[in-house]
């Protein structure tokens, strides 16, 4: 089976990791990765051919292309991508096209999606199915009535399953997407995207960073373009809670981290020996799997990596939508973490909290994260069935 997956993030990463986990699951099979947004590092598995579009990202308020090539105009762009998407989708011929997030979000996105979805339809490209890859919660919407109109309008024509990662006894797809008994293409829930631990990485990590009993704090806030006064709360609560409690404290910035705040936070952890500041490794799962606390924001893969390593989290909620609060606050309710808001990030209310959390263990939530391979065995009973 060969499967051109499309993939466009534009702020943080998670996106982009997610879609990577559901790749490795398929590793039988061929496919090809279309990105279109900032550079992301990372070891592509064997089975994936990476191929990127002319890099755009949007502005904060997600109204406007902003091209990643310097100098470059925004309508060059778009005609570019479009052109090189036709001639991957004509070279693969693929048996699956799927679409991370969109129609369900993405909109700005339709100048391209739209045209490929429509020859797949006709059959321009062989013999294939449309499938929308979405996750657990969707943004909100002033007018939901019309959002509902346009995600029907656009999807029940050109997409033929829906997989939904998400265990519907913790988010259930209607609770933020009202439309869904006007779905036409059948929806699946896959269960959570959740990486698992390599119990022989975290020995190896461990080794090297030689805890011995010292605990191990991780803070972390995704892709890096949001999070700055968590980063700064928790640099200035750590040697507070370090006098009562030693501990190693190792932060991640984010690989989108802007370099003058990197440098301000890096000359913050380097007058203390116990800190470790990096924008981002390749083994944060490891790194979760050793911590006795993790400090975060609350995306859909941070949160799967603390569910995948049982371990306990202050969790910050990004607020500008209600995605990471309301998953959040589902599982807080469970017994799995903590959620913290602005008025708990000064040194002396952060520390405490950080002192109450480190010997709390998480709640064991019994949710399905097997989605990565779910997924893989639907879109391998969708194939069989062509």
């Amino acid at each position: 089976m060969r499967i051109v997956f499309y993939c466009q993030h534009v702020l943080g990463v998670g996106h982009m990791f997610r879609s990577l986990e559901i790749v490795k699951a398929l590793k039988d099979h061929e496919v090809i990765l279309v990105t279109g947004g900032a550079e992301v590092d990372f070891d592509p598995p064997a089975n994936m051919t990476r191929i990127q579009l002319p890099g755009l990202m949007m502005d904060a308020k997600f109204t406007r292309f902003i091209p990643l090539e310097e100098g470059a105009e925004v309508d060059e762009v778009l005609v570019r991508r479009l052109r090189l998407f036709k001639e991957i989708m004509a070279e693969y011929q693929p048996d699956i096209f799927m679409v991370e997030l969109f129609p369900f979000g993405r909109k700005k996105f339709r100048f391209e999606l739209l045209p490929i979805l429509k020859k797949v339809r006709k059959g321009e490209y062989g013999k294939c199915k449309s499938v929308c890859s979405v996750r657990d919660i969707l943004v909100e919407k002033n007018d939901m009535k019309r959002q509902v109109e346009r995600v029907h309008g656009y999807l029940n024509p050109n997409f033929d399953h829906v997989l939904v990662h998400s265990d519907p006894n913790l988010v259930r797809l209607d609770e933020t997407f009202p439309g869904v008994e006007g779905i036409v293409p059948e929806v699946h829930y896959t269960g959570y995207v959740a990486r698992k631990p390599d119990p022989a990485e975290t020995q190896r990590l461990a080794a090297e960073l030689n805890l011995g009993d010292t605990p191990l704090v991780v803070v972390s806030v995704g892709g890096g373009h949001i999070g700055r006064d968590l980063l700064r709360g928790a640099l200035a609560a750590s040697p507070i809670l370090n006098e009562t409690h030693p501990h190693r404290l190792a932060v991640f910035t984010g690989p989108y981290a802007e370099e003058d705040e990197f440098e301000r936070l890096q000359a913050i952890a380097s007058a203390h020996p116990h800190i470790t500041l990096k924008r981002f490794t390749k083994r944060f799962l490891a790194y979760l799997d050793l911590a006795r606390l993790s400090v975060s924001l609350g995306g859909y893969n941070t949160t799967m990596n603390l569910l995948a390593t049982n371990t306990f989290g202050l969790m910050y909620p990004f607020l500008q939508n209600r995605e990471q609060n309301m998953r959040a606050r589902r599982i807080e309710e469970k017994g799995g973490l903590k959620v913290i808001t602005q008025d708990d990030l000064g040194p002396e209310r952060l520390a405490g909290l950080m002192r109450e959390s480190l010997d709390r263990q998480a709640a064991p939530l019994n949710l399905n994260l097997d989605g990565g391979p779910n997924s893989a065995r639907i879109l391998e009973e969708i194939h069989a069935a062509m």
